[in-house]
């Protein structure tokens, strides 16, 4: 027998729940090797004994803005506010305790209006900051809101109310990614990452990633594989350089790869520019949201990405941009994903299987919005967040948090897809939970249990997750992480 590099002694894959017998996992040059009846086995370089510790296949976030987790959480926390008057308080707070340098506009992240009882207004901001910008960021990335100061610094035009959303708040991102080193704070992330399990993620920044990605290889950033997008504007970039879907980029040991073109279609539930059949209400302006990137438009876009290899990655939320994004994949005739498919209708649900577009979901976002959805999609939220309707119709469901809008927690997701409350409250629509062995399954990349010739991509548990409550998943605890056979994270024993 040849030599491997890691045997696992003992181990026990995560199946369906019932008892599994120990075995050995034997992991060659990255890749498992072998799996034989635990004690048959010898021959390796390292023996770790887990001792009856569960084995599953890492887990893989489907849905990320990487560098905006790692600067959200330095950026004034928003989040859990009620009104608009609370986030003035707290950007007076903030400003009188621990303002910025001079120059320095003092970011925020996390507020979420769609159920403030009052508007925000640029006075609001001006009368606690001054002269200081101020730019806070939506829970949903999708708006943005600023005092006088920060609207100059932008070189916005001037608004009453300070709010900018969709296309205008793109600038907002702009200066809070360019506000501080961002590398160090990534490379922390990346570490905590691997400490939940995490061997993988679909990077959706806005940015040339494939190359930002390399260069943080090169800097040691390597605790898990990443897939990256382009947007539009970097697609023409990204087929100068040769790059189709599935290709690793040279000099990443495999761990970096093209990924898809991502579009935008439309906005979000919470700011209330989801494109939607119908209107919500009190909205007069837009009273549908917006449709951001039409067909004419997409269609293209789309047709170009697949003529050079790359596959495509689209955003819809509202029920009205899902069936034109499902129109758009069937005159394409190619496959891919939505990202978010938040607000379905009812007959587009067998339309995922039946194009082979795959339902990217976020799952926190559907114990997030609740409120939000039962005011503003009053009626019709038995067909939103539907992770059920999308399974029972075929649907390949992939899990993602949307970091920073949710966690970077893989665990999070999976227990509010099989659980749909966190906050005491009755399951939210509970027809559309999925089993624990299906948010498993829509976690990784082939499946939650390890096969002989997959990738050593491992997450080792103390206790069988498909055995555990809602309760325990979101806290579930991580043994140890490998990434191609090596350790990315292992707890102290």
């Amino acid at each position: 027998m040849t030599s491997a590099d890691l045997l696992l002694r003992r181990a026990r894959l995560v199946r369906d729940g019932s008892p599994a017998e120990p075995v050995d996992v034997l992991i060659t040059d990255g890749t498992i090797s072998a799996i034989h009846p635990a004690g048959t086995t010898s021959g390796a370089d390292e023996v770790v004994d887990l001792d009856g510790r569960y084995v599953m296949n890492g887990l893989w976030d489907h849905h990320v803005h990487f560098q905006q987790w790692a600067l959200s959480r330095q950026h004034l926390d928003l989040s859990g506010t009620t009104s608009a008057r609370e986030v003035a308080d707290r950007v007076r707070e903030r400003l009188a305790t621990n303002p910025p340098p001079a120059g320095v506009a003092l970011l925020g992240y996390g507020f979420r209006d769609g159920l403030w009882p009052d508007q925000p207004l640029k006075s609001m901001l001006d009368e606690v900051s001054g002269d200081v910008p101020v730019a806070l960021a939506s829970g949903d990335l999708h708006c943005g809101w600023l005092n006088s100061a920060a609207l100059r610094k932008l070189g916005a035009a001037d608004r009453p109310s300070g709010v900018v959303r969709e296309t205008e708040f793109a600038p907002v991102m702009g200066l809070m990614q360019s506000s501080a080193p961002a590398e160090g704070l990534v490379k922390e992330a990346a570490r905590t990452a691997a400490t939940r399990g995490i061997v993988g993620v679909v990077e959706l920044e806005n940015a040339r990633n494939p190359a930002v990605w390399k260069s943080r290889y090169d800097e040691g950033v390597a605790y898990f594989r990443v897939e990256c997008c382009v947007y539009p504007e970097n697609l023409d970039w990204a087929i100068s350089q040769g790059l189709r879907t599935g290709d690793v980029v040279p000099g990443t040991g495999g761990l970096v790869t093209m990924g898809p073109l991502k579009v935008l279609t439309d906005g979000s539930l919470n700011t209330r520019t989801a494109y939607c059949h119908d209107p919500y209400p009190g909205v007069d302006k837009d009273a549908h949201g917006l449709l951001v990137v039409p067909p004419e438009v997409l269609v293209p876009l789309m047709q170009k990405a697949l003529d050079h290899g790359i596959s495509s990655a689209i955003h819809a939320i509202g029920d009205h941009a899902n069936g034109l994004v499902l129109d758009a994949f069937e005159k394409v005739g190619c496959g891919g994903t939505i990202e978010h498919a938040q607000l379905i209708s009812p007959a587009d649900f067998p339309r995922f299987r039946e194009l082979g577009v795959a339902a990217s979901v976020q799952p926190v976002h559907a114990l997030d919005d609740r409120d939000v959805a039962d005011r503003h999609w009053a009626g019709r939220t038995e067909r939103a967040f539907a992770f059920g309707g999308l399974l029972a119709a075929g649907a390949d469901l992939r899990l993602g948090s949307d970091a920073p809008v949710a966690p970077l927690d893989p665990w999070l997701s999976i227990a509010a897809a099989v659980h749909r409350s966190d906050d005491g409250r009755a399951p939210w629509h509970p027809e559309q939970e999925i089993p624990i062995t299906a948010a498993l399954d829509a976690s990784t990349h082939g499946g939650r249990t390890p096969t002989a010739g997959a990738p050593a991509d491992l997450v080792v548990l103390d206790t069988d997750p498909t055995l555990a409550t809602p309760t325990d998943l979101r806290a579930f605890q991580v043994h140890a992480t490998l990434l191609a056979g090596r350790w990315t994270w292992q707890a102290i024993a």
